[in-house]
């Protein structure tokens, strides 16, 4: 089991307190890494890093916004000159909104391009910078479903999906040489307190539910084993993977 132990490592998770952010910053801190779980909401910072230390990690209370440069360039340099290094990142925000593609906004457009990819591109950029001046890093971005197959009525959110899996494999060919592995991973259908009445109570949910083989929606929880896996020295030989974890929904065909 040493070869998934994250003890001594310095992780930072990018929209870490809430979802499957808030899950991973839990779970990486269980498998022993201190953890930095960041977000823009001061309250939920400080909520995640009491939870983060009664697991008996250290951590930082420091807010930032995937939209503001200069806020991630504070955060990295916040836990640099706390905790010296930083060994893991986790670019979690994201954001959607549900149209049509004809009349969709192009405002809403770009602010959710701005947020999934851009931000995540800035993530990788400004802490990247530190890991490649050391020659370590594990870098996991999220995708989704729709890095591989269309959803109605998201095409924004889809388009920043599937660019967030290009933009991994192409830092995992830029950076794998110098010691920074990037990857990233692929949650399938995932109860969470903002999706909720969607899953369960419309035709959509209904479809999610009948296209996933297991028969059942994941839990935030099931991602963490992903996650200590691709930054722990398991995945010492592992760059540009997109890891699905999806209960088969992309595996799915005819399911009944």
């Amino acid at each position: 089991m040493s070869l998934f132990n994250l003890s001594g490592k310095t992780a930072v998770i990018i929209g870490g307190t809430t979802g499957i952010g808030h899950a991973l910053s839990l779970g990486l801190a269980d498998a022993g890494a201190d953890v930095i779980a960041s977000s823009r909401r001061g309250d939920e910072v400080n909520k995640t890093a009491a939870e983060i230390e009664a697991k008996g990690r250290r951590t930082l209370r420091l807010t930032s916004d995937v939209k503001d440069r200069a806020s991630l360039v504070s955060l990295r340099e916040g836990v640099l000159e706390f905790f010296g290094k930083v060994d893991i990142l986790i670019n979690c925000a994201g954001t959607t909104k549900r149209g049509p593609t004809l009349t969709f906004a192009e405002d809403d457009w770009n602010h959710i391009l701005e947020t999934n990819l851009t931000g995540t591109l800035r993530g990788c950029q400004v802490f990247g910078e530190a890991m490649l001046a050391k020659g370590y890093g594990r870098i996991v971005n999220i995708a989704s479903l729709s890095t591989f197959v269309a959803l109605n009525e998201v095409a924004a959110y889809a388009a920043s999906k599937a660019a967030v899996g290009s933009l991994t494999k192409s830092l995992a060919v830029e950076w794998s040489k110098h010691g920074v592995l990037v990857n990233a991973i692929a949650p399938g259908v995932f109860r969470t307190a903002l999706n909720t009445e969607l899953l369960d109570s419309t035709p959509r949910g209904k479809e999610f539910l009948t296209r996933t083989p297991m028969g059942r929606f994941g839990k935030t929880e099931e991602l963490m084993g992903a996650a200590i896996y691709l930054c722990s020295d398991a995945a010492s030989f592992v760059a540009g993977e997109i890891i699905t974890v999806d209960g088969g929904f992309l595996a799915s065909g005819v399911n009944q």
